[in-house]
């Protein structure tokens, strides 16, 4: 059909457009508009989430305390003396790790023992090292492929004789390595319990960061890791070790012995302490940390020592904004 003429021709028809209206100013007492959510899920999510704002306010009003008995076993001058002597007149920016007995010698001054581990190069330097600490003993590997994690056979435990440890190490080295590349260490044997690790750094926007989880895969390979920030109080603490998913088993599960928690927010205060009273400690990782039915043994340990890093913010420092 041949096109209309111009003049003919029609534009689709629209709908009117509503006429536009002033908005109405709020009346007072006015309730805002109700909250729709697609699923209920997420309408129980959302209140779930207000209701952990509303204990986090309440819990602002008392934030708790750093228990005074401590400074009895801290000697934080004598620790100030050790890291300015560990640093040196000229560090150099990025710092240093310190050894496994600097760590120790530097963590015993803030209360803090850590089990020594003595290095056996030989057989011969083995059974040297077990006849100094005394039976039972613990056999274990620190080459960094092979730290924390039992599941590859690093480890040899309850070694309660000569004999035993001489198989023991025959086998680790069979199986695994020469000692050069094992690098085994000797040392007491610790009573059963959770292994766990607690670690503290420093993190740019917030400053000094707490981090605690169990160790091995759960926080490594899975993330359940809980954080707070330094410097810490009683209250944190103990919200720490049990924001974990896994903290049930600090707690009996399963029938199982329930661990010393206290001993566990103790040494949680202790490193907060260590960490807020020298800046040049910018690095903790006490890994593991074995936590019985009565106290704990801290097996390993690693610091790492720097200047402080320069603040250039001004006032308290705040979480970026995503």
């Amino acid at each position: 059909l041949p096109h209309p003429p111009e003049n003919t021709r029609r534009a689709p028809e629209t709908p009117p457009h509503p006429p536009e209206t002033p908005p109405h100013p709020p009346t007072r007492g006015a309730v805002g508009p109700i909250p729709a959510y697609p699923a209920a899920e997420r309408a129980v999510r959302a209140l779930s989430e207000a209701v952990k704002y509303a204990g986090w306010r309440r819990q602002a009003a008392n934030p708790g305390k750093v228990p005074e008995h401590l400074d009895e076993t801290i000697d934080e001058q004598a620790a100030a003396a050790r890291v300015k002597a560990l640093l040196g007149p000229d560090p150099e920016l990025r710092g240093r790790p310190l050894t496994h007995q600097e760590a120790a010698g530097l963590l015993g001054l803030y209360g803090i023992e850590v089990r020594p581990g003595i290095p056996a190069p030989g057989v011969e330097a083995a059974v040297a090292a077990a006849a100094r600490l005394g039976y039972p003993v613990a056999l274990k590997t620190t080459a960094p492929h092979l730290r924390h994690r039992p599941d590859l056979g690093g480890v040899r435990l309850d070694l309660v004789d000569e004999g035993a440890l001489r198989r023991a190490y025959e086998e680790l080295t069979d199986l695994l390595g020469t000692p050069a590349e094992l690098r085994p260490v000797v040392q007491a044997m610790a009573p059963r319990g959770v292994d766990t690790v607690l670690r503290a750094s420093i993190d740019a926007s917030a400053g000094a960061v707490l981090s605690f989880g169990l160790s091995g895969a759960p926080s490594e390979l899975l993330g359940d890791t809980a954080h707070r920030l330094v410097p810490a109080t009683d209250r944190d603490a103990a919200e720490l070790i049990r924001s974990i998913r896994a903290a049930p088993l600090l707690f009996g599960w399963r029938g199982s012995a329930p661990a010393d928690t206290a001993a566990l927010e103790e040494l949680v205060l202790r490193v907060s302490r260590l960490v807020d009273d020298h800046p040049e400690v910018v690095s903790v990782a006490l890994e593991p940390v074995v936590v019985a039915t009565h106290g704990l043994a801290v097996l390993g340990a690693g610091i790492r020592l720097a200047p402080p890093p320069a603040r250039n913010d001004l006032g308290p420092r705040r979480l970026p904004s995503y």
